[in-house]
C-alpha cells in the first residue's frame, strides 16, 4: 500500500516490478560468475574458496527469495 493507504495502481507497480527484475538479473549474473570463478579455482587446486563462495551464493539466493516474497505480497494487496 502506498502512503494514502490505498493499493498501488498498475502504473505505480510496473516501475517497482521492473526495478526488481533488473536487480534479480544482476544477482543471477553474479551467481553465474561466482560459480564459474569458484569452479575454476577449485579445479586449479584452491579449495579454500569453496565455502566463502557458497555463502555468497546463498546470500544472493536469499536476496532473490526476498524479492519474490515482496512481489507476491505486492500482488496480494491488489
Amino acid at each position: 500500500m502506498n502512503q494514502t493507504g490505498r493499493p498501488y495502481t498498475r502504473e505505480q507497480r510496473m516501475p517497482i516490478v521492473q526495478g526488481m527484475l533488473v536487480f534479480v538479473l544482476i544477482l543471477v549474473i553474479l551467481q553465474l560468475w561466482l560459480l564459474t570463478a569458484t569452479m575454476n579455482a577449485y579445479l586449479g587446486g584452491d579449495t579454500a574458496i569453496v565455502w566463502p563462495a557458497a555463502v555468497a551464493s546463498l546470500i544472493c539466493f536469499a536476496l532473490n527469495a526476498g524479492l519474490v516474497r515482496y512481489l507476491r505480497k505486492l500482488e496480494r494487496r491488489r
